[in-house]
């Protein structure tokens, strides 16, 4: 009994230590902008918002996932860089609502998600006989204004990245275009690196919003909204007995005609208002990318210069290496001459002529001048060296 009483607290400390080394901190955020910070587990969140473990896991920052906007049946998973988040219909739940780029985040949705209640409540009272699908029509739903919040974010941090790097990436290629040096080159080839990772993250949230307009069906997946409001009201019950009471065979299929084309027609504006929210951030989104590539055109025709003068820099020291070589070789045949006449023989002929030594020396002189004159003449002509 001893050896079981002292088992267990040691197992029970143990899997309280594992479900502590699991939870991570959340942020969840009303409709109404109110916050509550949460360290829960997985299980807590799939639990909470009725989600799968494989579309939380693309939430784990130590797993490499693509940025990604996921329709599921109640739930939209967001994972666009440092942003993790789950929106439903009625609340946001964002993961580490303590870092630097989150918390701003959470503010802006305390700001706006108030803000747009309102609204929807001021309009309502205007009204004096508002219907339930105008009111549904003019009411921007919530996972729309969330999902807009998180864009804008993630838009205006990357589009921030870029300008911060164009201020250090043009002044750094107009000094190297001006002076060529090993510092110089180490600086651009830092900024090349960190540009081109900056070009990859933009790329992977620009191809996910243009993956996400180009299908319709995962469009219409995101208006949460809409598809729990098919969830909770019965498919009959608009206007029922009245038609009954006219003609019940007749005023059925009349009023399911109806509802299937007012739902039909209800989803297009559905899927074209989200369509435009979409495509207002994809044009964004685009424009930092345009960013981005302008810059690694400017990179590359700052390269091309630099090769440009190191080519002519090559070309400059082989017209040098050409001329040292034509003056050796005329010095060579000075240096022969020399040597002939410097030789130890005995000869009879300079005996009696002591001015041939100065006309020899003259005259060598004169013929290693002519031989190199003639092979930078020629040189000139064929264009191996400028004129």
């Amino acid at each position: 009994m001893a050896r079981e009483g002292f088992l267990v607290p040691v197992e029970t400390q143990a899997s309280l230590k594992k479900k502590t080394a699991v939870s991570t901190s959340w942020v969840f955020l009303d409709n109404s902008g109110e916050s509550t910070i949460l360290d829960v587990d997985k299980y807590a969140i799939m639990r909470r918002v009725q989600i799968h473990a494989r579309d939380l896991r693309i939430l784990d920052p130590l797993l490499s996932y693509p940025s990604t906007i996921l329709g599921r049946e109640k739930v939209i998973v967001l994972n666009l860089e440092h942003i993790k988040a789950i929106v439903t219909a009625e609340e946001v739940l964002l993961r580490d609502p303590f870092d630097d780029n989150v918390i701003p985040i959470v503010e802006e949705l305390q700001r706006r998600l108030p803000l747009a209640s309102s609204i929807c409540l001021g309009q309502g009272e205007e009204e004096e006989h508002p219907s339930t699908e105008s009111g549904e029509e003019n009411e921007f739903p919530f996972e729309f204004r969330a999902l807009e919040v998180v864009l804008e974010a993630i838009c205006s941090f990357l589009d921030a990245r870029t300008r911060e790097l164009e201020t250090d990436v043009y002044p750094a290629l107009d000094e190297l275009t001006s002076k060529i040096s090993s510092r110089n080159l180490d600086r651009v080839r830092k900024l090349k690196s960190a540009m081109t990772r900056l070009t990859n993250r933009v790329q992977k949230v620009r191809d996910e919003l243009e993956q996400l307009l180009d299908d319709d069906e995962d469009m219409s997946d995101l208006y949460l909204s809409r598809k729990l409001s098919w969830t909770s009201s019965p498919v009959t019950g608009f206007d029922a007995p009245n038609w009954f009471i006219n003609s019940p065979t007749t005023g059925s299929k009349i009023s399911k005609t109806s509802r299937a084309s007012a739902a039909t027609t209800q989803e297009e504006d559905d899927i074209d208002e989200l369509e435009m929210l979409l495509e207002a951030y994809f044009m964004q989104i685009d424009g930092t990318m345009h960013k981005l590539t302008t810059m690694r055109e400017y990179i590359d025709d700052t390269e091309d210069y630099i090769n440009i003068q190191l080519d002519n820099h090559r070309n400059q020291l082989i017209q040098l290496e050409l001329l040292l070589s034509s003056g050796t070789v005329s010095l060579s045949v000075y240096s022969l001459v020399a040597a002939m006449f410097g030789m130890n023989i005995p000869t009879m002929w300079k005996d009696d002529h002591g001015y041939v030594f100065k006309w020899v020396v003259i005259l060598a002189g004169v013929v290693c001048a002519s031989l190199f004159l003639s092979i930078i003449s020629y040189a000139r002509h064929k264009g191996l060296v400028g004129s």
